[in-house]
């Protein structure tokens, strides 16, 4: 049997526990007037930390965790840390310290924090692809489209410390598994990525057993069937393994708050600090090119297929076809002041009452209208997942270039897929980074915006 080599980052996590209570530690010296309670708070406050991360998985960082994802355990930790300090303040009421001056001092640890955990995340992807250290060597076992497209995606992202020695194609009479097992000992290799397409199950119990005899790492690419390239939920019932088809975040109570409370605080921004004031200027524009009302709206469809009107400031001329036909380039119906809003999105705001009314979210699938959506839901896959969510102002899909018109079936294809991968991964930054990106593209001209 091999031994597995100590040149993984076995020792970062237990460095970066020892340097964040090292900075809880100091910070507190420098900042909390402890009143001679230090050791109850180093006591304590460690501990829970300890305790907390563990469950929040703070320091499960790995070489393809998304920056996304280290944020999001960030945020989570800093709300269970300031209810940890003021809890042992609350407790101690005699160790002194005002509201301000904890603040400060969580606010200094957090920092501090956040710059090592960053700092530590570049340095190594820089280490990986510069120095070529930190990888690991693995090999995949079949030859088919996924396998090529791992292979494409270890030679293209070297920051994330995967070199790739070998691919077997073992329906090749000249390879066998065997001959591949003995490779794998020889070079030293790390990791196994094996496609389930290629193996029957015997042949993928010789492989296990082999990855587990020699403390090898075993990762599987699922086979073509379109169920096990979902994100499946693994639970049991009693003993009994058991795959639901989708989890979907937004459903429990707590996301639903922090979507809720996002979608109000970004309405109320914006219907008091833009609209309040833009949509006058707007309204004597629109009404002056063209004469019909300022604002037009659509029924579309929301969250569980309900209906209900859809808002935007009117920016063609009033036809007998604007519920039929999508807005075409250089469509005739489109006014010179709506060419204008409609490129900057403008057109889109007056949603933000939708939004606060509960029939929308800022970020979401995009709602079309109700006689494509009837359309699609008949001649598109898996389009009606769509509506387990409420509808967004934008969405990932708008934001990854499929915005605007649907030209045909491929647009409406990766708009979906796009969608249902933001059905299944919500997170409150992923919210935050659509909707930085799609003021981005609002400034800088998206060329699918007419």
């Amino acid at each position: 049997m091999a031994y597995k080599r100590g040149r993984y980052s076995g020792y970062i996590r237990p460095a970066f526990y020892v340097v964040d209570l090292a900075i809880i530690l100091a910070m507190a010296q420098l900042f909390l007037p402890l009143n001679g309670h230090f050791l109850a708070f180093a006591i304590l406050i460690p501990a829970t930390w300890i305790v907390s991360t563990i469950k929040t998985k703070f320091y499960e960082v790995y070489r393809y965790t998304q920056l996304t994802r280290i944020f999001s355990l960030i945020f989570i930790q800093l709300v269970l840390f300031v209810l940890t300090v003021f809890a042992f303040f609350g407790y101690y009421a005699f160790a002194k310290a005002n509201p301000q001056t904890i603040f400060a001092y969580i606010g200094y640890v957090f920092l501090c924090i956040t710059i090592v955990k960053l700092a530590v995340y570049f340095l190594l992807k820089k280490y990986r692809t510069v120095l070529g250290g930190n990888y690991r060597r693995v090999v995949i076992f079949g030859d088919n489209p996924k396998t090529r497209q791992l292979e494409a995606f270890f030679l293209k992202n070297k920051d994330y410390g995967y070199k790739l020695a070998q691919i077997f194609d073992t329906t090749h009479p000249d390879v066998s598994i065997e001959s591949a097992f003995a490779y794998i000992v020889n070079e030293n290799i790390d990791e196994i990525y094996c496609s389930i397409a290629e193996f029957d199950n015997d042949e993928l119990r010789e492989i296990t057993d082999f990855a587990d005899n020699n403390l090898k790492i075993l990762k599987f690419i699922p086979d073509n069937k379109e169920i096990f390239s979902k994100k499946l939920n693994y639970n049991y019932l009693g003993i009994t393994p058991i795959l639901s088809l989708r989890e979907i975040p937004i459903d429990t109570p707590l996301n639903q708050f922090i979507k809720r409370s996002f979608d109000i605080i970004m309405s109320i921004l914006i219907l008091v600090g833009l609209l309040s004031w833009l949509t006058p200027l707007l309204a004597l524009l629109i009404s002056i090119e063209s004469k019909g009302p300022v604002f037009f709206k659509q029924k579309r469809n929301g969250l569980d297929y309900k209906e209900f009107y859809c808002y935007k400031f009117r920016s063609m001329r009033p036809n007998p076809t604007a519920d039929i036909h999508q807005v075409r380039r250089g469509d005739s119906r489109i006014t010179r002041v709506g060419k204008f809003i409609r490129k900057t999105s403008i057109d889109e705001l007056p949603q933000f009452i939708n939004v606060l009314k509960g029939e929308m979210s800022v970020v979401g699938p995009r709602p079309h209208m109700v006689s494509h959506t009837h359309m699609y839901a008949e001649r598109i896959d898996k389009f009606m997942v769509r509506h387990f969510i409420k509808p967004g102002i934008t969405g990932l899909a708008q934001t990854s270039g499929y915005r605007g018109q649907v030209e045909s079936d491929h647009d409406i294809i990766n708009r979906v897929k796009f969608d249902i991968f933001y059905v299944e991964n919500w997170s409150l930054l992923l919210d935050i980074k659509i909707v930085i990106q799609t003021v981005v593209k609002a400034l800088s001209g998206d060329e699918k915006a007419y």
